[in-house]
């Protein structure tokens, strides 16, 4: 039976990994909030199985709902994490944290109800409702602090491991597994008495999904194609700030079609614009070409001169920008000292050289308040060997940006 039941396990975790990552690759057509409600109603069956589902295994008495429902979800987040960002990551765990505190706020209110029985001998178990809601909680604010920590973790390994997604993965998964363990147990213990062996049966299952699951999620992202070797390298501080404030700056550059402080179209525009303008290039049998610019050391400026002079500097460098584009092409802010040019009807080679041409502008035109030139990196792309889409052409130029400043910035790096 142990034998049978890990087959079992083995069976769930690939359905579970399957169907989640079918739903999250397909986020562009079914949209993202799929992939976030089925991680919502997963939660409940998650933690319910947690609390009172247990089989028998080789190696302990172990809970799916522990060892292959919750490691699948962690893992999942972190994918989520690799292919959008931060702040999406955020918004599937604060509506869990609010489904599940008005769990518990409704069932303390319906347990002032005069119930009727209706069908013979079946009665609503509403202390069982309460026991449920408050573990639900209990997981869900772990869940906050594992996926905080597993995605700080992930951008830290990738400064040795940049090259092993999967190992990443696994050692992420190991390190954070254990910590929900640990915290997990930590609350069925006190709820329902549970004994030792739960937490070392439980232990043991987790270590075995972590490589598991890593070892599906590096597949994909080998078979999609997905830039994970784009690794940032910003200070670990600034990965979590922007946890906290990326998404609160991307909403006030939403709210109008330019960016108040630089004069370049903001990515609003660059979401509505860049695929119509593919779409126009294909009916005329033309080729668009992207540019990402990314000023080098943006962050010292700031530290050392002022957000004042940072702010200048970065209306500088979109002035000297301007002065290089045609009118047809079109300048966005992407985002912090990120700026994206599209340039429709410039083929890949004439892109490479009005790029450098930038670059040589921005390193003779743009300097610190001591005199000190800035510059910038550059990574670029063009229809149609590197896609057809706008988030092909942005993630080709994205990787090859990382390029540009891994060989030493104040470069153009292409194909």
């Amino acid at each position: 039976m142990p034998n049978a039941n890990l087959i079992l396990f083995l069976g769930e975790a690939l359905v579970y990994v399957a169907v989640m990552i079918c739903l999250l690759h397909l986020r562009a057509r079914l949209g993202l909030g799929v992939f976030v409600a089925a991680l919502g109603v997963m939660h409940f069956i998650e933690t319910y199985l947690a609390a009172v589902f247990y089989v028998a295994l080789p190696f302990g008495v172990i809970s799916p709902g522990s060892a292959v429902l919750f490691s699948g979800k962690l893992m999942m987040i972190l994918l989520l994490y690799v292919k959008e960002d931060a702040a999406t990551v955020r918004q599937p765990i604060y509506g869990l944290l609010a489904g599940n505190f008005l769990t518990v706020a409704l069932s303390l209110l319906l347990r002032r109800h005069d119930t009727v029985a209706i069908v013979p001998n079946r009665v609503a178990d509403l202390a069982f409702i309460d026991e449920m809601g408050w573990l639900m909680v209990w997981g869900t604010t772990l869940l906050y602090f594992d996926s905080l920590i597993i995605i700080l973790l992930y951008e830290r390994l990738g400064r040795w491991l940049r090259s092993f997604v999967t190992l990443r993965f696994l050692i992420c998964g190991v390190a954070v597994l254990t910590f929900d363990q640990l915290g997990f147990y930590a609350a069925l213990r006190f709820v329902n008495g549970a004994p030792a062996d739960v937490f070392w049966g439980g232990w043991m299952a987790k270590m075995l999904a972590a490589p598991f699951y890593a070892i599906a999620i590096g597949l994909y992202l080998n078979a999609s194609r997905h830039p994970f070797l784009a690794i940032s390298d910003r200070p670990l501080g600034d990965i979590f700030n922007d946890l906290t404030f990326r998404e609160r700056y991307e909403d006030l550059l939403s709210r109008s079609g330019q960016d108040t402080l630089t004069g370049a179209l903001d990515r609003g525009r660059f979401e509505a614009e860049g695929q119509q303008m593919l779409r126009d290039a294909a009916t005329r049998n033309s080729s668009v070409s992207l540019m990402i610019i990314d000023v080098d050391h943006f962050k010292g400026v700031n530290d050392r001169f002022g957000h004042i002079e940072g702010d200048r500097v970065l209306q500088k460098l979109v002035e000297t920008v301007k002065a290089k584009l045609r009118p047809t092409d079109r300048l966005f802010r992407y985002g912090g000292e990120e700026f994206v040019v599209l340039c429709p009807g410039l083929a890949y080679a004439d892109a490479l050289s009005r790029a450098e041409d930038i670059r040589l502008a921005v390193s003779a035109q743009v300097a610190t308040p001591n005199g000190h030139p800035v510059t910038a990196s550059i990574g670029i792309s063009s229809t149609l060997a590197d896609g057809s889409g706008i988030r092909d052409l942005l993630s080709q130029a994205d990787i090859r940006l990382y390029a540009a400043k891994s060989g030493g910035r104040d470069r153009v790096v292409g194909r």
